[in-house]
């Protein structure tokens, strides 16, 4: 999968790591749809130049898409395609051993978080039903970025360079559709291999309402350990069914996660003399390998791979990353909190378990590889660490009941800067608490103001005097 988003650097990554290889094609071409434009030379017609593709047919159903920013249809097909060889449908006994772990999980975490149940149905999705129940979420959260990104590639080309382009010029923007589908559905087929939930991805992608695993990858997940399959099924269930509670009662924050992403697209801007710079020497043949043609696809590939098209990352977006980084850590935090409060005394292996999750998170998991392809963010593990930390102390010091309040509003959660120092934002929270306490109390206790009516005793009081 692509490390860099849509294809695109981020000028705070390592400028020279831009290894072709990493995107999963030799090649170097960072969208996969090198084998749409193999072969093809020389100028014309849009229409003669689609002619001389290979799927002329298929390319323009395709380029006749009109649905957004990204072509939908095309993710989904490239990344159904990816799993074909390896996909196995869901059995009857698979979905019963889910259902039945989410209930019992359910159970656990009643006794340890305030926040009840968010799972109405239960179910058992293959990679394929991963995938296709999933767009929804998916269309909601790429599609602002993608259409800032097109929109600012569009606005960035000069004048020159875009007459240059001719019968080209025309489609660019469908073939911005294009690659952003062919890039998204590389992205999500890799996902799909590796999920086990359908909140692995630190955000809610199911069906409000719908817990779900997705048993072929748990199965595989569980060859690796050393611990019993169904153990393994259980500690999974706990972190979906906890995940799931939060995002059901805490009903502001999925869109704060979001916005968080939309406020980074919303600040997409392009260097425009970067590109007219580039361009020329494209052009002459001194910036690009072989030069731009006009009229040769690959070579608009090549210069969309080559780093030209590369966004400044302004403050306003390093906050919004900053601030999606820390709700990330936050939901991570929390759930592994729970889960170990209702596990630790059940299931012999959670500590294992919970250490093997931890790792999967430091070694790049499916959360990181999504985010880094969509914004460049890379989930410290640091971050999670210190929110668990101090969920667990809150919980320790004030009880679950405080802990979970902090959900209820949020100004209320720590922020970036509270994760630096946790246990002075623990400290702060009990002062918070006693302070309110103090002023509840107070209240009950003042005597009333001389122009505030003493309260006369009801009916009843004064029938019990007589």
């Amino acid at each position: 999968m692509s490390d860099v988003p849509f294809g695109f650097g981020l000028p705070d990554r390592d400028p020279d790591d831009r290894d072709p290889a990493r995107s999963g094609d030799p090649a170097g071409d960072p969208f996969g749809l090198g084998a749409l434009f193999g072969g093809i030379a020389g100028g014309g017609s849009p229409e003669e130049l689609l002619g001389k593709m290979p799927l002329f047919a298929e390319l323009q159903r395709m380029m006749s898409w009109s649905g957004g920013p990204v072509n939908w249809d095309l993710a989904r097909q490239g990344a159904i395609s990816q799993l074909a060889a390896g996909h196995q449908p869901s059995s009857d006994a698979e979905r019963t051993a889910v259902a039945e772990a989410l209930r019992l999980a359910d159970l656990w975490l009643d006794q340890v978080t305030e926040l009840p149940s968010g799972i109405d149905r239960t179910a058992a999705w293959s990679r394929v039903e991963w995938v296709e129940l999933t767009l929804p979420a998916w269309t909601a959260l790429i599609d602002p970025l993608a259409e800032k990104v097109v929109a600012a590639m569009t606005s960035a080309m000069p004048e020159e360079a875009a007459m240059s382009f001719g019968p080209i010029a025309g489609i660019m923007g469908r073939m911005g559709g294009l690659m952003f589908g062919a890039q998204v559905g590389q992205a999500l087929g890799k996902l799909a291999d590796e999920v086990l939930t359908s909140t692995d991805v630190g955000l809610p992608l199911a069906p409000s309402g719908t817990g779900v695993l997705v048993p072929q990858n748990v199965a595989e997940f569980a060859a690796g350990l050393d611990r019993p399959a169904d153990e393994v099924r259980l500690f999974l269930a706990l972190r979906e069914a906890a995940s799931q509670r939060l995002f059901a009662h805490v009903p502001w924050l999925r869109q704060q996660l979001q916005d968080a992403v939309h406020a980074y697209a919303r600040g997409i801007t392009i260097d425009r003399e970067a590109i007219e710079r580039g361009i020329g020497e494209a052009m002459s043949g001194g910036g690009l390998e072989g030069g731009l043609d006009p009229s040769d696809p690959e070579s608009i590939q090549r210069l969309l791979g080559s780093g030209l098209l590369e966004p400044e990352e302004t403050p306003e977006q390093q906050m919004a990353l900053r601030r999606l980084e820390t709700l990330l850590a936050l939901v991570e935090g929390w759930v592994d909190t729970v889960v170990a409060a209702a596990a630790t005394d059940r299931l012999p292996g959670h500590s294992a378990l919970a250490e093997t999750m931890r790792r999967r998170r430091a070694s790049g998991g499916p959360a990181e590889q999504m985010f880094a392809t969509l914004v460049g963010l890379e989930l410290r593990p640091r971050r999670l660490r210190d929110a668990a930390t101090v969920w667990a102390a809150m919980g320790q010091r004030h009880g679950n009941t405080e802990r979970d309040r902090l959900w209820s509003h949020p100004d209320l959660l720590p922020t970036s800067d509270d994760l630096d120092e946790p246990m002075d934002f623990v400290g702060r929270a009990g002062m918070d608490d006693e302070l309110s306490a103090l002023t509840a109390q107070a209240a009950e206790e003042r005597p009333p103001a001389a122009d505030e009516p003493e309260e006369k005793p009801t009916d009843q009081e004064d029938d019990g005097r007589a």
